[in-house]
């Protein structure tokens, strides 16, 4: 199977502005392609990882990538998807954030001479002179088409930035640059992005009458529409120590069963004959597919070691006799206690599964809690440091969330 057919085949593909050309480039030439990834917060998330397993599966079919970061752009801020003007970023935050990318991006994609490229926006966008811009870049621009790209009109009524209109230049101008400089002749992006890389190709065709292209991909959502990579405690991030190994396994492994099948085939290297037989699965054998989704998502972004650690503290939740070492766990000093005792609130503040008392005696009102297999049902329930030194609580909270305590 063919490049262009197996994203076909795992419904990668949302748009594309030259099928016959885009499929010939993929499947018969060896091309410089880049995706862009403006460091707004200091980790990668989940979306980030669809983009950035794309740009490994074309590189494994011979394609240089370059991962573009957006030192430049991300000081103006993309007006995509947001009803507010993003958080302005100095520009010490944003060479941090952009350095923590980097190290992630690493476990996906091999960069090296001759490999993929990493650059950063930064060094041309920020020594731009603003008139000649306007005059060589912004005279190619049409308002009235602007104000008609999705990516403006859910702003409108709000309120669009001046600064945020910028946005769209500054990518297309990105595009023009890599085609220029490094002979890159195809963007990449998730499909709200569509608008700003047809603008970007658009640029190269007018200015330099060259061949460019653009191609996006299925965003992440669930079979409700909604976004995925999204839990209560915020965003399912790549970096360990804002999402732990262990509750990114767990986001996979809990995901809805009309969702884990696309999953397998967006996320994964699985082969899709392996997975047509996943598909067969039905009710609880299921269990096994997610847990096999898990493991390979979090041994990309993880590692195998990681991954196996996991998966064994998974297999202890869901009664396989394994494990519980590698579970969260909060480890409780003498100080927490009052006379040799800790209530069930305090747990619950101590090891963040709650917020607050008041979140926690919510929790165990709507019959969230359980201890041990225990169901809550008192606010004044204690626990002795004594007991727990015996054997540690397994707090559950809801269905999908555990925790060990300690002392």
């Amino acid at each position: 199977m063919t490049l262009f057919e197996e994203l076909k085949a795992r419904g990668l593909i949302a748009q594309m502005t030259h099928e016959d050309e885009i499929r010939d480039l993929l499947d018969n030439q060896k091309i410089t392609f880049y995706i862009g990834f403006d460091p707004t917060a200091d980790s990668l998330h989940v979306g980030h990882f669809l983009q950035l397993v794309v740009m490994s599966r074309f590189q494994k079919a011979g394609h240089r990538p370059i991962a573009l970061l957006g030192g430049g752009t991300t000081m103006v801020g993309d007006p995509t998807g947001k009803t507010d003007m993003r958080k302005m970023l100095t520009k010490e935050d944003i060479a941090h954030n952009a350095e923590c990318f980097k190290v992630q991006m690493r476990r996906l994609v091999e960069f090296g001479e001759d490999k993929a490229m990493m650059l950063n926006n930064a060094d041309w966008l920020l020594k731009l002179n603003y008139i000649d811009f306007l005059r060589e870049v912004g005279v190619h621009f049409s308002v009235n088409r602007m104000l008609t790209a999705e990516c403006f009109k859910t702003r409108l009524e709000k309120g669009l930035s001046f600064l945020e209109f910028n946005y769209m230049l500054m990518q297309s101008y990105d595009f023009y640059y890599l085609n220029h400089n490094y002979g890159c002749i195809l963007e990449l992006g998730g499909d709200d992005q569509w608008s700003n890389i047809i603008n970007g190709a658009d640029l190269i065709r007018r200015v330099d009458k060259k061949p460019a292209y653009g191609m996006t991909f299925t965003l992440l959502t669930t079979s409700e529409g909604k976004k995925m990579g999204k839990t209560e405690k915020g965003a399912v991030w790549l970096d360990p120590n804002k999402t732990s190994p262990f509750d990114f396994f767990q986001y996979w492994r809990n995901i809805d069963d009309a969702d884990v099948i696309k999953c397998m085939k967006l996320l994964t290297f699985i082969p899709l004959e392996e997975i047509a037989e996943f598909e067969k699965k039905e009710g609880s054998e299921l269990n096994a597919v997610k847990e096999r989704l898990a493991y390979e998502i979090t041994s990309m972004v993880h590692g195998t070691e990681e991954a196996d650690k996991a998966l064994q503290a998974s297999k202890a939740l869901f009664g396989a006799g394994a494990s519980d070492e590698n579970m969260p766990t909060t480890t409780l000093d003498a100080a927490a206690f009052t006379d040799g005792q800790i209530t069930i609130i305090d747990l619950l503040v101590a090891s963040k599964l709650a917020p607050s008392k008041g979140e926690a005696r919510r929790l165990i009102q709507q019959g969230g809690v359980t201890v041990n297999d225990v169901k809550v049902t008192d606010f004044a329930q204690t626990y002795s440091a004594d007991a727990i030194a015996g054997e540690a609580l397994i707090i559950k909270k809801g269905k999908k969330t555990f925790h060990k305590i300690t002392v």
